[in-house]
């Protein structure tokens, strides 16, 4: 992985729903991974969409790979890591073929995205401090040895994980990291711990590129951005969903999905202070494009 990352202000949108509004299946415990592996060409295609609406960064579909998931199906820690680093791979070449300078994120979820419940959004896990440790700094050290820009912790639920990822940082003291917590309102994750102790948690990794909120409803962002910048974080990423509930019972979405106004939103959010702005699940490229015109591009 490279060792610094240059700025950026437009991160890119859903990755699994695009994927099942293109016709891949991500029904199964891989998720997102399975497509890696059976139809990385639609993978790219969707880095590529949000690239094309204005995106300066995409997020690897490895979000969701890890030695625990596999092995749950039977299959070996080789397999699992060699899949994370393919779907790191399919991101990095989107980027080098891009007609202007882009960036990819090596995605890793929570140990509660492993679980396929909806474990992680709620941070309740069965499992012990330093086996979380070891779980995050296992796929750490396979993202480490790809060629993308930053690495990207993401939908972290609650403090504990934060101190278990920061740990397993120790040993990567160059790598650029961003790390970005999932919330049940403006100011609290989804596990209960304060926002502000959580991104404070955050800014013990020495090569921190931001901290932020992802997967939160849209409702919360404002006063979430408010809560990192008092947490004193010196570079906000919010990127929210489109305020939909998951049932993780069925693996649907429920609720009304209102994109109108995401780049009013958008808007907001930047005048708020927040640095770099996207989008979670359920988001398309065109809410990205909105997001770019926020800024007038």
């Amino acid at each position: 992985m490279k060792t610094s990352c240059r700025e950026f202000r437009v991160l890119d949108g859903g990755l699994g729903s695009e994927l099942e509004l293109r016709g891949a299946d991500v029904s199964g415990p891989l998720w997102s991974a399975a497509v890696v592996e059976e139809r990385p060409e639609v993978v790219a295609a969707v880095h590529r969409a949000y690239f094309e609406a204005g995106a300066e960064c995409v997020a690897a579909a490895s979000y969701q790979i890890s030695r625990a998931g596999y092995r749950e199906l039977g299959r070996t820690d080789a397999e699992a890591d060699r899949a994370l680093a393919r779907a790191v791979e399919v991101a990095c070449q989107v980027r080098d073929e891009a007609p202007e300078r882009r960036l990819a994120a090596a995605s890793l979820g929570p140990y509660g995205a492993v679980l396929h419940n909806g474990a992680e959004y709620h941070g309740n896990y069965e499992i012990g401090y330093e086996e979380l440790v070891r779980f995050h700094r296992e796929r750490i050290a396979v993202a480490a040895g790809t060629d993308a820009d930053v690495l990207a912790l993401e939908t972290i639920p609650s403090l504990g994980e934060a101190r278990a990822i920061v740990e397993a940082l120790e040993g990567f003291p160059e790598l650029p990291v961003w790390m970005s917590f999932v919330c049940r309102d403006g100011q609290t994750v989804v596990h209960g711990e304060p926002l502000v102790a959580c991104a404070r948690e955050a800014m013990q990794v020495p090569g921190l590129v931001g901290v932020g909120v992802n997967c939160t409803a849209p409702r919360f962002v404002a006063e979430a951005i408010a809560e990192l910048k008092a947490a004193g974080v010196p570079r906000v990423m919010v990127y929210p969903n489109l305020g939909e509930g998951w049932d993780a019972v069925n693996r649907c979405w429920m609720g009304t999905a209102d994109a109108r106004g995401f780049g009013e939103l958008a808007a907001g959010w930047f005048a708020g202070g927040a640095d770099v702005v996207g989008g979670c699940c359920r988001t398309r490229p065109e809410h990205i494009r909105e997001v770019g015109l926020a800024l007038g591009r």
